[in-house]
């Protein structure tokens, strides 16, 4: 018998927790000032008015308003609308 593990065995076992990544708030929902409405890497969707960029780029609302998702293109932008 081994008194060691295999090498391929003790080398696994390493996982990074979720990052919970996503649209949190949908097209026509309310939204009040810093909700969170998308959770993104990259710029997968852009700002628009209503909206700012976070330095992890999250889009969260800066004003009350209903969510509003365009495409236009490959572009796709979220705004808040009154």
């Amino acid at each position: 018998m081994a008194h060691k593990k295999g090498l391929g065995s003790s080398k696994n076992g390493r996982d990074s927790n979720p990052k919970y990544l996503g649209v949190k708030m949908f097209d026509g929902q309310a939204v009040q000032p810093g909700n969170i409405i998308v959770r993104q890497r990259g710029t997968k969707f852009r700002s628009g008015p209503g909206t700012e960029l976070g330095r992890d780029d999250t889009i969260f609302a800066t004003r009350a308003g209903t969510v509003s998702f365009r495409a236009s293109g490959e572009r796709r932008t979220v705004s808040v609308v009154e």
